[in-house]
């Protein structure tokens, strides 16, 4: 131990080796593979190649299918966002049932996307359950699973992540100091402009934190593109999966390269805003 004092970066480097040895051998190891097998790398007769991205970025089906993996993943965080924020806003209040109220909506957290697409078929389907209840009456619902518009996509999307976002965004709410709004109230800003003066910067890291979580779920889920999302064109995530089951792996680690990319890309967006947010922080004070 003595040595070890002697040597703060071999001592640095042994505090850190379980955490980073946890991450290497759980992310970096499979993230690498993945990446050299995109190339044609990894498998019986490994060759480099660009194939897979060429056909990613020259296919009209799978420059559609990147669209459309985009589109599934962003439109779903905006209405998660917005829903969010009124959520967690209603939250601080004290009302009647609040308690119940605060437990019964995160149960969508304990869902599996596989049993929320197949809720939402049940009940937003033409001939399911709104559309049985509405047929007295004559009204029959407008065609919103499988649609070209992916609206069942972004009910389930949205149902299923609302209770993690509004968790975070709630948590960023709470932490600012109740001093501070009521030094913004003091010197006469009204409830509204406290909120989008005071409340909603300082609460911007959690906010995009929970929007880069909430992002990179949508884009790479699955079930819920899978069956309730239109036919054509598919998402990247549900083309990855036939590409897994047809053998293809180079084209399947492709694939999953360009998915993570976008979310490495949001996650760059993420650090470069919260770090101008804590720089202007600093110039305040």
């Amino acid at each position: 131990m003595i040595g070890l004092h002697r040597r703060p970066r071999l001592e640095l480097a042994l505090l850190l080796l379980p955490g980073a040895g946890f991450l290497i051998a759980l992310f970096g190891f499979p993230l690498l593979t993945a990446l050299l097998g995109s190339f044609g790398l990894v498998g019986d007769d490994p060759a480099l190649t660009l194939k897979f991205y060429a056909r990613i970025f020259t296919s009209a089906v799978l420059l559609r299918s990147l669209a459309t993996s985009l589109y599934y993943g962003v439109v779903p965080v905006v209405v998660t966002l917005v829903l969010a924020i009124g959520l967690a806003l209603a939250l601080r209040r004290h009302f009647a049932g609040r308690k119940l109220f605060n437990g019964l909506y995160k149960i969508p957290m304990a869902v599996p996307g596989i049993i929320v697409a197949l809720l939402v078929l049940t009940l937003i389907e033409q001939g399911g359950f709104f559309d049985r209840l509405l047929l007295p009456l004559g009204l029959k619902l407008p065609k919103m699973v499988r649609d070209p518009w992916g609206i069942g996509v972004i009910a389930a999307t949205t149902w299923k992540q609302l209770p993690f976002m509004t968790l975070v965004i709630t948590g960023a709410f709470a932490a600012i100091p109740e001093d501070i709004r009521q030094a913004a109230r003091t010197l006469g800003a009204g409830s509204i402009r406290t909120f989008l003066r005071v409340e909603l910067p300082l609460a911007l890291p959690g906010i995009t934190a929970a929007v880069l979580l909430t992002f990179i779920g949508s884009m790479g889920s699955f079930a819920i593109p899978d069956l309730v999302g239109a036919p054509n064109p598919l998402p990247l995530s549900v083309r990855m999966v036939r590409a897994f089951a047809e053998g293809d792996m180079g084209q399947v680690f492709a694939i999953g390269m360009v998915l993570s990319a976008f979310a490495f890309a949001v996650l760059i967006a993420y650090y470069a805003l919260t770090s101008n947010v804590g720089a202007a922080k600093g110039d305040s004070r």
